[in-house]
């Protein structure tokens, strides 16, 4: 059975959910990767891309329905740093798709490819991906994620995944950034509470995601387990859209000693009130590998 999808993605969401798969960086570092890299996992669509088609292939066999690219972290300015022009960087952030869909080759079931458009503070490489406020106009904010955006659709992902914003300024030009580029897109904010990292309501956050067609969920990544009903709620509420959600394992991250600290708060068995809540897309991001995906598609399938 072919795993290129016949279903558009928004069909197979008004079907009942589906589960993404989890942290690709923890999977690559279960395969003995180094991601000390500035362009982190980036880095290994040049310089192992092998690597990566197998930690997608090992969501696949958990049971994840869709797959998000290596390509959060890459950008045209992060490859230029390492010498690589624009062609070079285009071709890479195609490759991202590539690899997702070769890995999903062997499902028995339709798998989508989500291309990851990560926010600017993922290029800078300095944590502010988690702050947002970067100091940056609004039309910087586009001119920057254009290119990328342009370079992926043409790779002919299913979706594009605007994902880890954590600022509504970036999350508004996102939306500008990606019209006319002839691909549905989700939009998932990293959040706190009820709002945003930088600090805004998630009200205000989802609200221009309301009208647009062309976003098909919204919801929020990379944050608490227990951030994650709160935040669904609210997005169901706003936009009337299907909810995307995949939080991180709960630990925290210390940058001064560069690891994890503090327990993991990830339980599958929280899919249940997601669900209620309007999520439609249920995954795992930061340290949430193919064993939790796994058990959360046993009980997403079992809900059928």
């Amino acid at each position: 059975m072919t795993s290129v999808p016949r279903t558009p993605l928004a069909e197979a969401l008004a079907r009942g959910p589906l589960v993404l798969d989890g942290g690709l960086s923890n999977q690559l570092e279960a395969q003995g990767c180094d991601l000390s890299d500035a362009l982190w996992s980036a880095r290994l669509l040049a310089d192992d891309p092998g690597q990566i088609e197998r930690a997608h292939a090992a969501y696949v066999r958990a049971g994840a329905r869709v797959l998000i690219t290596a390509s959060y972290q890459a950008s045209l300015e992060g490859f230029a740093r390492r010498g690589l022009g624009r062609t070079e960087a285009e071709a890479l952030l195609r490759r991202s798709v590539v690899l997702a869909r070769r890995a999903s080759g062997a499902a028995e079931q339709e798998v989508w490819v989500a291309a990851s458009v990560g926010p600017y503070g993922a290029m800078l490489a300095d944590g502010s991906e988690y702050r947002g406020r970067y100091g940056v106009g609004a039309g910087e904010l586009e001119r920057f994620h254009r290119p990328r955006i342009e370079a992926l659709a043409a790779a002919g992902p299913d979706v594009l995944a605007l994902e880890t914003v954590p600022d509504a300024e970036e999350g508004r030009a996102l939306l500008r950034a990606v019209r006319g580029c002839g691909v549905p897109v989700w939009l998932t904010y990293s959040c706190s509470g009820g709002e945003t990292r930088a600090g805004q309501p998630l009200e205000e956050a989802f609200a221009p995601a309301a009208e647009n067609d062309q976003v098909v969920a919204v919801g929020v990544n990379c944050c608490a387990p227990e951030d994650v009903t709160g935040a669904v709620e609210i997005a169901a509420r706003v936009t009337g859209k299907p909810v995307v959600v995949y939080p991180n394992s709960g630990e925290g991250w210390d940058a001064g000693a560069r690891r994890w600290r503090g327990p993991a708060t990830y339980d599958p068995g929280r899919v249940g009130a997601w669900v209620e809540a309007g999520a439609r897309l249920v995954g795992g991001c930061c340290r949430v590998g193919p064993e939790r995906i796994g058990e959360l598609a046993a009980l997403v399938e079992g809900r059928g």
